[in-house]
């Protein structure tokens, strides 16, 4: 099972958009585990196959990108702001090759 891990300013906005990804896996039919932090700490996600971060902490990209051994990217900023998270997960399983 992935595991997709997702970082925000304080957790709290991502927190909603984990349940959405939740639900487009489930609709989906895909099975992964996702959860949400605040930035404070990249090693939140040291186990994690892909990691995303809020369009308000970019500038934490770098930092993240070397605390990690997976891929990181900044979140698709319009699927962040509607809390799409049928694209926030299909843009996790492009990233880890799992279309």
């Amino acid at each position: 099972m992935k595991k997709i891990v997702l970082f925000c300013g304080g957790g709290f906005s991502s927190s909603l958009l984990v349940l959405k990804i939740r639900e487009a896996a489930l609709v989906s039919n895909y099975e992964c585990f996702v959860e949400a932090y605040a930035a404070s700490n990249p090693l939140h996600a040291k186990d994690a196959d892909v990691v995303l971060l809020g369009p308000q902490i970019r500038f934490h990209l770098k930092k993240f990108e070397e605390a990690l051994n997976c891929p990181v990217a900044v979140m698709d900023t319009v699927a962040y702001g509607t809390m799409n998270g049928t694209k926030i997960l299909a843009q996790a399983r492009q990233m880890m090759k799992d279309e």
